[in-house]
């Protein structure tokens, strides 16, 4: 099993996300593109659908290696197994699945759907992510939840011995949440924890029922410092239970980090299928867009069905464009960014001067420091002699990470760093490479 320390190479990594937008109910803090059919859906249709689409991606991108799939929502699980096989042997049909590719399933803890698990592993998920939010019944109802803390267990459990692998979510700096409230309840998670945990922090979306009654002063929410405390203490019991941070809201022993969302944040290629799909696709030419997909599930199958895809945007990335999206999601791990691959991957890195600024803020951490006495390239003028204009010295830049509140303005970071951003010489561009 790999671990993070051992990084595969992010520029050569190819994932798979679906997005399944039905659900049985909108939480009111969700902006997630999710959609509510009373009526329900026609199945058959959207999975013809998924696997033209899925097609398309193939005609542009070529021959690949797929490193993970993830099925988000929405709610997958409400998806019938045979769906997700039909969707998995497609993907298996048109590209190599690595052996131990992540295969993971977003799902909602009620006891019809938890009996669906079996039919996911045998269709060949090996991972689930439970969407629990709360170990609490009254919070759950406050938020918009429809399973109870005892079916939430009983998911648990039926993952625990159904697949590999399993996470589950938990949302904190809830209204009124205190302290000692969180503590408990944390502890009550750890203790049923696997090797990966997802606690993320409630935030107001705009468009959302919680941001009209936030903005009506009905909802509040703890301030700044009362959620950075919030935060220290979720740092703090984690760690001290096996289970590190190495994202701003993933946990997980050593060896169990979410192989997709790493790919997400190491800035690999992945396709994004589905009504409201994001994707990062790279061209067989080395040109890397930006796709998205008609949001609304029935205008995407239409869109599909009449040009092969529900794509509305495919929008070519420039080098500089690339550097500020890996900044903005690789500040979020504690693994950091490597500015020197970064200088390789792009021909950009930021500037060391505006790294020193924001480490001198408490904002980053540089985790390796520049050897400043290393990769000396001297090019002599005749025996013995190297003048100090033919001398060519290349500082290997460092590991970066975003601390303390830097973590909570990566854009502000990304913008800092971006404005400074340097193109590397060709010069230093060859040295770096030769060193990799």
């Amino acid at each position: 099993m790999s671990t993070v320390s051992q990084r595969p190479d992010a520029g050569a990594l190819f994932g798979v996300y679906i997005h399944w937008p039905f659900c049985a109910q909108k939480c009111p803090y969700c902006d997630f593109n999710s959609h509510v059919r009373f009526g329900g859906w026609d199945e058959a249709r959207f999975l013809a659908a998924y696997i033209r689409e899925l097609d398309d991606v193939k005609a542009r991108v070529g021959r690949q290696d797929v490193y993970s799939i993830f099925f988000g929502g929405g709610t997958p699980s409400l998806m019938k197994p045979a769906t997700v096989a039909a969707i998995l042997d497609h993907i298996g049909k048109l590209w190599t699945i690595q052996p131990g590719a992540e295969i993971t399933l977003e799902a909602n803890p009620n006891s019809v759907e938890a009996d669906r698990f079996v039919g996911y592993r045998a269709a060949g998920v090996n991972r689930v992510s439970i969407g629990v939010q709360s170990l609490r019944d009254e919070e759950l109802k406050r938020l918009g939840r429809l399973h109870s803390v005892s079916e939430a267990k009983t998911a648990i459990e039926i993952a625990r011995r159904t697949f590999d692998r399993f996470s589950f979510d938990l949302i904190y700096a809830r209204p009124g949440q205190t302290l000692i409230a969180w503590r408990t309840e944390l502890s009550e998670a750890l203790a049923m924890a696997g090797g990966h945990l997802s606690l993320y922090q409630l935030t107001i979306e705009p468009d959302t029922p919680y941001a009209e009654l936030h903005a009506r002063g009905r909802l509040v929410v703890p301030d700044a410092d009362a959620a950075l405390d919030l935060y220290a203490l979720t740092q703090d019991m984690t760690a001290a239970a096996g289970l590190p941070a190495y994202e701003i809201s993933n946990h997980a022993a050593p060896g169990d980090e979410s192989r997709h969302n790493l790919l997400y944040w190491r800035y690999g290629a992945y396709a994004g299928i589905g009504p409201g799909a994001h994707g990062r696709l790279v061209l067989p030419d080395g040109q890397r867009i930006a796709t998205s997909t008609e949001k609304n599930p029935e205008r995407w199958a239409e869109r599909v069905e009449e040009a092969g895809h529900g794509f509305t945007d495919e929008t070519p990335l420039t080098l500089e464009e690339q550097a500020d999206e890996m900044l903005l999601m690789g500040l979020r791990l504690t693994e950091g960014i490597d500015l020197e691959a970064m200088a390789r991957r792009f021909r950009f890195a930021p500037a060391l001067s505006e790294v020193a600024d924001l480490e001198s803020m408490g904002l980053l951490e540089i985790l390796e420091a520049p050897d400043d006495d290393a990769d000396i390239i001297r090019a002599c003028v005749g025996p013995g002699i190297a003048p100090a204009a033919a001398m060519t010295h290349t500082r290997r830049r460092p590991t970066i990470r975003a601390i303390g509140t830097g973590r909570f303005v990566l854009n502000e970071l990304v913008r800092r760093l971006s404005l400074k951003t340097q193109a590397v010489s060709p010069a230093v561009q060859q040295a770096a490479t030769l060193r990799a």
